[in-house]
């Protein structure tokens, strides 16, 4: 199938489009490498993908990889561009959407709320406007654990209320599952919301806490704990959240019915671990102590994410499986090649 992979060069959008690839689909990405977090990993990424540095520089145009073994093509526009969003889509005449394309970041939100509203709701209207008019299959979106907000209820499902977001990210996302639901019900293509929760592992984001604590205590700095280490998540490698956007791309919708268009998951793994027991298998795995500087918890932050996950394991037999120090053994060994430690 042909697939667009929005958020091509973002951390999920890289490996989902590698995966892609290697199991024989055509696969355009899309992304507009904005500098919220280090361009120089997103350029790498797309080279991994066969595009080189010159041709992902290349504003508006689709630059063609060289390398005959990934048909993999990019194109670097913003999602919100009104002209040549479409222009993407009658030319390429996709069978399959993928929207990982976002800005990210919580506590980001608080500082540059327009480039929230800007990438994350004006884009996706932009983007739900052109899998309409271009009889798009399925849109795949991500949506986020976020929108849970202060839900003490554990673990999370999708049925719980999430009318109390905490952050302007949260509240976008939450914005994006209305938003497909509307035009599932009016247009009749199925859509399918990913809520992902806490993803980590090789080529990840530096702004997340793998990243932040791999490097600050190889550089003998104190990592910064918030919630006085109380906080719990749930953790999940890349590789087990691929495994899952892979299935559900990938299975026959042909068949929903009418008013089961809208779909709505969870994707996570199904645990919660605390924050200081993730310290320590990064410490175990460094061979080395942290130091902790113990901060109270920051605006829009909440304690605990945990996902149930039992629906997407029904209807997709999806189940991850990737234990924790193994995951985060594979991205320290990453981390310490990419910048030659």
């Amino acid at each position: 199938m042909k697939i667009l992979v929005t958020g091509a060069a973002g951390f999920i959008g890289f490996h989902l489009s590698k995966a892609l690839l290697s199991r024989g689909h055509d696969v355009v990405g899309l992304d507009n490498i904005n500098d919220y977090y280090d361009v120089n990993l997103k350029f790498t990424r797309l080279a991994e993908l066969g595009i080189s540095r010159k041709d992902s520089e290349r504003f508006g145009n689709l630059a063609v990889s060289e390398n005959t073994d990934l048909p993999f093509r990019f194109v670097r526009i913003n999602l919100e561009d009104r002209e040549h969003l479409p222009q993407l889509f009658e030319s390429e005449n996709f069978d399959l959407v993928c929207n990982l394309a976002a800005q990210a970041g919580v506590r980001y939100s608080l500082e540059n709320p327009e480039s929230y509203i800007d990438s994350n709701v004006v884009g996706f209207l932009n983007l739900l406007e052109c899998c309409r008019h271009h009889a798009i299959k399925h849109l795949v979106y991500a949506s986020s654990s976020s929108v849970y907000g202060q839900n003490e209820k554990i673990p999370f499902e999708t049925s719980d209320r999430v009318d109390h977001p905490i952050s302007l990210y949260a509240a976008t996302k939450k914005s994006n599952e209305l938003m497909a639901y509307t035009y599932s019900h009016l247009y009749g293509f199925p859509t399918t919301g990913l809520r992902f929760f806490t993803v980590y592992g090789p080529w990840g984001r530096p702004d997340m806490a793998m990243f932040l604590f791999t490097e600050a205590i190889l550089k003998d700095q104190p990592i910064k704990v918030f919630s006085q280490g109380k906080m719990e998540r749930d953790f999940t490698y890349i590789d087990d959240i691929v495994e899952g956007v892979v299935r559900i791309l990938e299975k026959d919708t042909s068949a929903r019915h009418p008013h089961d268009l809208y779909k709505l998951y969870n994707i996570g793994n199904n645990q919660s671990v605390k924050l200081t027991d993730f310290i320590e298998a990064i410490e175990k795995a460094l061979g080395k102590k942290a130091e902790k500087h113990l901060l109270p918890m920051q605006p829009g932050d909440v304690e605990r994410t945990w996902a149930d996950v039992a629906d997407l394991i029904r209807d997709y037999g999806y189940r991850p499986h990737t234990p924790l120090e193994k995951g985060v053994e594979s991205f320290i060994t990453w981390f310490k090649e990419y910048y030659g430690l």
